[in-house]
């Protein structure tokens, strides 16, 4: 036998004790290592709680009773949770994966105080054009003149038909070349400001907390909720990024109206010929793009969820195409609820304009909610309405 035929066995020993050795090594890690038990991938409480140690916002879920703030046998309160136990049965027919999930919400009185005296972007407009001592002097004519045409609104009720772009116009212009970091510290600083109907309020609380639970139950049984707006989206980051919003949204969830944006440096070069500078910040450019109401909402949508929400919530008709496009969903059960500003207690309801919504609801097949009958809070039990008397006096 040659020297290459005696060393064929000792090779073989060598790489099996090799392996042996290997075996054992990994026998002890596996031994080592902790026992670890999933969670349990539909278990809504754990998800919601994982929610809630994350943003460190509370909850108002009751486990009990996910809709605690809606009122006992109210159908708005069943027909949700009806709906959202149907498509998060994996063994239901109406299923819906988690990633198909996709809720959509106005959020001017539909998630907040609507008009105190007016939305929150008109009244913020008028801030800055007309009662900041840091700009008001330096305001434009145009400005001025949107500015005063919500004052005029807000003291006569008098209509622009024109005022909705308008103030997008004017909202560009009145806070152009700042930074975006800046502009939500501004409207942080405005959401301090105190609610003027109301007493225990600031404008940046001024959320309805049975919507809030709504977005909780929601976000803890797997639904991507997006918001909405027809108000710029850059005033609506401000308000969801500030201390006092009850709600964890992710600014990219955050959708609404759309102003310009370009380096600090830009000035009037275009953003075709532009090169953005390592030195730089995004700035506001001064220019309005679009309203997104009706149905720029739905193409806001479609260019920026792209999926076809499954559930929608709205309390105008301008939030009725978001509702149809939900409704039309192809694949996937789905269902649209709207408000209706029926409480002169403790909301500045619009009775006629409830009833009006209801009938609507009823014959495009909305859920109507009520904030008089479902609802068995507003804003909690610290805020007064102040403007109570007067409201109801007008309803007799």
């Amino acid at each position: 036998m040659n020297n290459q035929a005696k060393l064929v066995p000792s090779i073989w020993r060598v790489v099996a004790i090799a392996a042996l050795f290997v075996c054992l090594l990994l026998g002890a890690l596996y031994v080592s290592k902790p026992a670890q038990t999933p969670a349990p991938a539909d278990d809504a409480t754990s998800e919601q709680a994982a929610a809630t140690d994350k943003s460190g916002k509370p909850s108002l879920i009751d486990g009990d009773d996910p809709l605690s703030l809606w009122t006992e046998g109210a159908a708005s309160k069943k027909a949700l949770i009806d709906y959202v136990e149907a498509v998060t049965d994996e063994s239901s027919p109406d299923f819906i994966p988690a990633e198909d999930r996709i809720a959509t919400f106005d959020v001017d009185g539909t998630l907040i105080n609507e008009t105190d005296p007016n939305y929150f972007d008109y009244t913020l407009l008028v801030h800055r054009v007309l009662e900041d001592p840091d700009y008001k002097d330096k305001a434009s004519d145009f400005e001025k003149t949107v500015a005063n045409k919500i004052v005029d609104q807000n003291e006569n009720g008098t209509k622009y038909e024109e005022l909705p772009v308008e103030h997008g116009q004017a909202v560009a212009s009145a806070f152009a070349g700042m930074t975006v970091d800046e502009f939500y510290d501004y409207v942080h600083e405005f959401a301090e400001s105190d609610m003027p109907s109301y007493e225990g309020m600031k404008r940046g609380n001024a959320f309805y907390l049975p919507m809030v639970q709504v977005v909780q139950y929601l976000q803890a049984n797997g639904f991507d909720v997006y918001m909405m707006s027809g108000t710029d989206r850059l005033i609506m980051r401000g308000l969801f990024s500030s201390e006092l919003c009850p709600l964890d949204i992710p600014l990219d969830h955050i959708l609404g109206s759309d102003e310009s944006l370009v380096g600090s440096n830009q000035a009037d070069e275009d953003g075709l010929d532009y090169t953005f500078g390592q030195d730089e910040e995004l700035v506001l450019g001064g220019d309005f793009y679009m309203k997104t109401l009706k149905e720029n909402k739905c193409y806001i949508i479609q260019r920026e969820v792209a999926k076809q929400p499954v559930l929608s919530f709205g309390n105008s008709s301008g939030d009725f195409s978001m509702d149809n496009y939900a409704l039309s969903n192809p694949d996937y059960r789905s269902a649209a609820f709207q408000l209706c500003c029926d409480d002169v207690e403790r909301e500045n309801g619009k009775p006629e304009k409830a009833e009006e919504m209801r009938a609507q609801c009823e014959e495009f097949g909305y859920v109507a909610a009520s904030m008089k009958d479902d609802w068995s809070t507003i804003y909690g039990d610290d805020v007064v309405y102040l403007g109570a008397e007067e409201e109801l006096a007008q309803a007799a």
